[in-house]
């Protein structure tokens, strides 16, 4: 029996794109904004590019924030990417302060750095464990541990981004991955079964789609 994954549709993000990469990884998603169909899935991805507060908007309006709190709570996997990352905090700063789902303490700010250090983000970075947890990144092997997204991945651990905001962890417990830009940043975060990412793995060629495979594989 084939795994269901169900990208969620919200009118906002690379949904396409996303799914093409899951195909490409060895798995098959739906994209939806039916929140039946959203609660039955086995897993589900949350992309999204915009701005936080018009991204709260349309998962108001298409009634996908209750799905989504739902979903999380039953610790099935859950992968949430760019814009879908940084809803999932309490707060963002886009626009004036804007509420979020609530599920990761924490705010989204905006990046403040010198001039010379181009805002927003874009182009390829590397990520790496917070050096106080460096475990959590497992090793590059294909016997790494069930639920290391980054088994298998290239030792470079190069992955794409296009961002001017960030999210701030209220529990440095949240924090999966790092990256710099000017000083360090939160790339990812994790809380059991529940994955995002700052950058873009469906933009992030052979590590991206790796980071997918064993999503789809969890």
């Amino acid at each position: 029996m084939s795994t269901k994954i169900a990208i969620i549709d919200y009118q906002m993000g690379n949904l396409r794109s996303v799914q093409k990469a899951i195909e490409h990884s060895g798995g098959s998603a739906t994209i939806t904004s039916d929140p039946k169909l959203i609660l039955a899935a086995d897993k589900v991805i949350l992309p999204g590019v915009g701005a936080f507060g018009d991204c709260m908007s349309e998962l108001q309006t298409r009634g996908l924030v209750d799905a989504i709190r739902d979903f999380i709570s039953t610790e099935r996997p859950f992968l949430g990417i760019c814009l879908g990352l940084q809803i999932l905090f309490d707060f963002g700063h886009e626009g004036g302060r804007q509420a979020g789902l609530g599920i990761i303490p924490g705010e989204v700010v905006r990046f403040d750095r010198p001039q010379e250090v181009k805002v927003p983000h874009m182009g390829w970075n590397t990520v790496s464990a917070p050096k106080s947890d460096v475990n959590v990144l497992g090793t590059s092997s294909d016997s790494s541990p069930k639920g290391d997204l980054l088994a298998g991945v290239s030792e470079d651990r190069h992955f794409y981004f296009v961002h001017s905001f960030y999210a701030v962890p209220k529990n440095s417990s949240d924090i999966w991955l790092e990256a710099d830009y000017g000083g360090k940043f939160c790339a990812a975060i994790r809380r059991g079964n529940l994955y995002a990412t700052q950058f873009h793995p469906e933009k992030s060629q052979s590590n991206g789609l790796r980071l997918l495979k064993n999503f789809i594989e969890l």
